[in-house]
């Protein structure tokens, strides 16, 4: 799809029902986990619907789109896979359902650990795939014709496993130090239908947590042999008029 098309479509499923019961969940989860992270510059990639970094305490704060025709406000635009910044340059990095989007998912996280600083955080969300959302999508990827693709938000995308997830950051020198999960409503698009299951919020948070739709996590970047080093306050920031675009086009080499 499009980056026009995926930006839009995301846009309207966001003010849906179901995409609104989405942003009320995430956004607890992220307003509780950056409240405590500290550093001297933040960026969130995507979801730009919503300010994932409200309750950040870092001073400077920055949002990027993937194309220029975004209607939401940002800083920069820039590809997930292909970051303008130097090495080690970030404290905190959000990435709200980039990763099922991302045609190079593997390169993403590469760029996540090649920006961020020792001991910095990164902040991943994606959908779940074994929950009542990954059934969804399975069933839709059965019953849709072999000829057609379902370009409704999300299920475009290619969710990804916690486990897997796991795995690729471990190879990349993160720890995962927190782990959350959400949503526990199956995805009904009435509003009628949602309502009679809010049950399973509380009822899946407390028996069946892996089972949520969606899942939040916290890592941290780990430099074998490096020690943290004091914060120098007088570390200059990222400049605050960013390239909109990059100028060296973006890389073709097959993922690793």
């Amino acid at each position: 799809m499009h980056l026009q098309e995926t930006h839009d479509a995301q846009h309207q499923w966001l003010g849906s029902t179901l995409g609104q019961y989405l942003q009320r969940e995430e956004q607890a989860l992220y307003d509780q986990a950056i409240v405590d992270l500290f550093g001297f510059n933040a960026l969130q990639m995507g979801c730009l619907q919503m300010d994932l970094l409200r309750n950040s305490r870092i001073a400077h704060r920055y949002k990027s789109a993937e194309h220029e025709g975004s209607t939401q406000d940002h800083d920069l635009c820039c590809y997930d896979d292909f970051l303008p910044f130097a090495d080690m340059s970030l404290d905190l990095l959000l990435l709200p359902h980039r990763l099922e989007f991302s045609e190079r998912p593997h390169q993403t996280l590469r760029e996540a650990a090649r920006v961020m600083m020792p001991e910095g955080h990164l902040l991943i969300s994606g959908f779940n795939p074994f929950s009542a959302w990954g059934v969804a999508l399975g069933l839709k990827n059965l019953f849709s014709n072999k000829n057609t693709v379902d370009r409704n938000f999300p299920w475009n995308g290619k969710f990804i496993g916690l486990t897997r997830l796991k795995d690729w950051l471990a190879l990349l020198g993160f720890e995962v130090v927190a782990v959350e999960m959400c949503c526990h409503v199956p995805p009904f698009e009435q509003e009628t239908w949602h309502k009679r299951f809010s049950f399973m919020d509380k009822l899946g948070a407390r028996w069946l947590p892996v089972m949520g739709g969606v899942y939040f996590i916290v890592a941290k970047k780990r430099v074998a042999g490096m020690m943290p080093l004091k914060p120098s306050w007088k570390r200059t920031p990222l400049t605050s008029v960013l390239i909109a675009q990059p100028t060296q086009s973006k890389p073709t080499q097959s993922e690793g």
